[in-house]
């Protein structure tokens, strides 16, 4: 089975919000899902605003929407979308 390493973009509800509680809850969405959280990193965006982005090895059969809907359902989440997807091996 091919893996793909999924990159998101992770937006907050506020500048107030916790990125690190969100990565947290990321990592254990992640493993349910049976895939692995291979890093994150904070994006400044703009007035305060910052970003999460969380680079994930990811199934190639599996599909990459169960992902972003169990990411957007974790509180603060405002939004997350894919900005790259890359095969990384078999």
């Amino acid at each position: 089975m091919a893996i793909v390493a999924i990159k998101l973009r992770i937006m907050p509800v506020s500048p107030e919000t916790d990125l690190e509680k969100i990565r947290i809850e990321l990592e254990k969405r992640v493993e349910k899902l049976e895939a692995r959280l291979n890093s994150t990193e904070i994006e400044p965006i703009a007035f305060a605003l910052r970003a999460l982005i969380a680079t994930i090895l990811w199934p190639e059969n599996k599909e990459p929407d169960l992902l972003e809907n169990a990411i957007r359902s974790i509180e603060d989440v405002e939004s997350a979308e894919i900005i790259d997807v890359t095969r990384v091996g078999f």
